[in-house]
């Protein structure tokens, strides 16, 4: 209520009373004002009842809800079912216009506040988490390798002739297909071996660029978050040889918001030399439903050149959960949850290291890569050609989600190319190994549980039982196809 409907309210309820729920609301109300001054995400977590009277007052900004409204257009915000209406907030419109994703709709002034508003305290986080140069970013509704195409299909405009996008290899369909979909030819750079740790062949990309020249190559695409005993890239050097030769430089960055080194490689890169975009999942780094990714940068008028590539308007679901859980969290329960993170890593490290001491195998020595382990199982594999693939599918049957069993001498063709040593990144790595990862959310119970199972899987394979004992069917490997998106 505005303060003339409060002052009528003393009329029918004592003013002492009325006061006392103005001053409540005047609290909700200088949160608001906050976050619309600075835009940037609020240092304490908001509570649910100032989230939704904040999402309640955008709504009554959009035409749908208008008292007297009458829309005689093709889309005009109606809905058929309440439910759906009130799982959205009656934010109906979505973002955007036909011709630019970050532009204002006339009709829906309360939605294009919401995406501005949450593409601002997006980049407040992002500096926040160490890319601290970042000077723009928007959420688009479409996951990690649809969004790296609309980076690439932006850049097609700046460098018409250009067809070859020079990719250091990481085992993972989407950010393949990502290319291939926009019409050029990834050209793959097998990695290095380095005691344990698979690292970017610099000398490759150089020789690269040398034999099919720069004009003809669209950008470098690099990753930052990755499966051990893969490591991210080696950023500073890649975006040093870009800046050399002038081509831009893309940067998978899946999961590497939550990773203070993968934010720190970003940073350090765009110092030295040249990163275009990068690229976050939001369910990855943020903990909401699948469908959403961040493309930031450092050159604020290419990304909005991106922007205006993404055809027509946009649903705002994902813009509307981060934000929420953003408001939630606050910048404080963010870093608490990255500070967490950090200490399951160690935790999950030390647990692994040890359950592979007693099975006579080892954990991979990757101390490159802040998120993802792996320990090998060339005792397994010794013990039964089939085993390492039947743990996959034992892991899986018993409820461990996420554990990926890496066997050797895997083939798979993806669009067309042939990788062989599939999943391990490289064509021959020296043994087959499981990976786990220590990501955002994860909890020590979490942990524990996964290395008792995993101490019973090994222990009924090594004794000869039957991994089908659980009745139920999994993928071979034990590897879920959605995880393939987390590279």
């Amino acid at each position: 209520m505005n303060s003339e409907n409060f002052s009528l309210s003393e009329k029918i309820v004592s003013s002492s009373y009325i006061r006392q729920g103005s001053q409540a609301r005047r609290g909700h109300e200088q949160l608001i004002r906050v976050l619309l001054e600075q835009g940037k995400c609020p240092e304490e977590g908001w509570s649910e009842s100032t989230i939704e009277l904040f999402l309640n007052e955008l709504a009554v900004m959009d035409s749908n809800n208008f008292l007297g409204n009458c829309g005689v257009g093709e889309r005009e915000g109606r809905v058929a079912s309440s439910l759906v209406a009130r799982r959205h907030y009656r934010l109906i419109h979505g973002i955007g216009r036909s011709g630019d994703i970050a532009a204002i709709q006339p009709k829906a002034a309360g939605s294009s506040l919401l995406n501005k508003l949450t593409n601002s305290v997006v980049l407040d986080i992002i500096r926040q988490a160490g890319v601290r140069s970042a000077s723009s970013c928007f959420v688009v509704p479409m996951a990690t390798g649809m969004s790296l195409t609309l980076c690439f299909l932006t850049l097609r405009h700046r460098r018409p002739g250009a067809r070859y996008i020079l990719w250091p290899r990481i085992d993972q369909k989407s950010c393949f297909k990502a290319m291939v979909t926009a019409g050029f030819e990834p050209v793959v750079i097998e990695n290095v071996l380095e005691g344990d740790e698979l690292r970017t062949d610099l000398e490759a990309v150089q020789r690269k660029i040398e034999e099919l020249g720069k004009g003809n190559i669209l950008c470098v695409h690099s990753t930052t978050s990755c499966f051990a005993p893969r490591v991210p890239d080696r950023l500073e050097e890649l975006a040093v040889i870009c800046a050399k030769h002038d081509i831009p430089h893309v940067v998978n960055n899946a999961y590497g918001v939550q990773s203070s080194k993968c934010m720190h490689l970003i940073q350090q890169g765009a110092r030295v030399g040249r990163i275009d975009a990068f690229v976050q999942s939001l369910d990855k780094n943020f903990m909401v439903p699948v469908g959403g990714a961040i493309i930031a940068g450092f050159d604020e008028d290419f990304i909005k050149e991106i922007s205006k590539m993404y055809p027509g308007r946009a649903s705002a679901s994902p813009s509307l959960d981060v934000l929420i859980t953003l408001l939630t969290l606050g910048a404080s329960g963010y870093r608490k949850l990255l500070s967490e993170r950090k200490e399951m890593y160690n935790h999950l490290a030390k647990e692994l290291g040890t359950l592979a001491q007693q099975h006579g195998e080892r954990l991979l020595h990757t101390p490159h890569n802040p998120i993802s382990l792996a320990m090998s199982l060339s005792g397994l594999q010794a013990h039964s050609d089939q085993a390492v693939t039947q743990l996959g599918s034992m892991l899986f049957t018993r409820q461990v989600s996420g554990a990926r069993v890496v066997p050797l001498g895997v083939e798979q063709t993806v669009s067309g190319h042939v990788f062989r040593g599939f999943m391990s990144h490289a064509e021959a790595y020296p043994c087959p190994y499981l990976n786990a990862a220590s990501a955002i959310g994860i909890t020590r119970a979490d942990v524990e549980l996964c290395t008792k199972r995993l101490d019973k899987c090994l222990k009924s394979l090594r004794k000869g039982a039957s991994p089908g004992a659980s009745g139920a069917t999994a993928p071979p490997s034990g590897l879920e196809e959605d995880q393939g998106d987390a590279a």
